[in-house]
């Protein structure tokens, strides 16, 4: 492997990170918006107690089921944008041990990740039942 080839790989690392950590970001930022959308509703919404208390769960469902579809559709991206690299390394760069322990680590996170959302995911919809 060429000093090029080993830059080229370190650059396509960090572009990877980068775009988990903006994912993590914008799902974050997301499920704070919908929650400060509905507290802010709720409390200034001059409503009976039952009323407000359905408003909160169907707030809650809401705000669970966009966590879900903005987490599914980052996962997708990643999952592609780590398609491409293969793609793209394997043509240019004699897999070896290191190249493919990349490859399994970035699986691996992919995989925690899924299932760090998959349980908060599932501990919001318990909460609102």
């Amino acid at each position: 492997m060429s000093i090029k080839d080993f830059m080229e790989m370190n650059k396509r690392k960090a572009q990877a990170e980068a775009r988990k950590k903006t994912a993590k970001g914008v799902a974050i930022g997301v499920a704070a918006g919908v929650a400060a959308g509905v507290t802010a509703g709720v409390l200034l919404a001059p409503k009976p107690g039952k009323e407000t208390r359905e408003d909160i769960a169907d707030g809650a469902k809401k705000a669970v089921e966009t966590v879900k579809e903005t987490v599914k559709s980052a996962i997708e991206a990643e999952k592609k944008a780590i398609e491409t690299v293969k793609e793209k390394v394997k043509p240019e760069v004699a897999v070896d041990e290191k190249d493919t322990g990349i490859v399994e680590e970035t699986k691996k996170a992919v995989t925690t990740a899924k299932a760090k959302v998959k349980k908060t995911v599932d501990s919001a919809e318990k909460a609102t039942k």
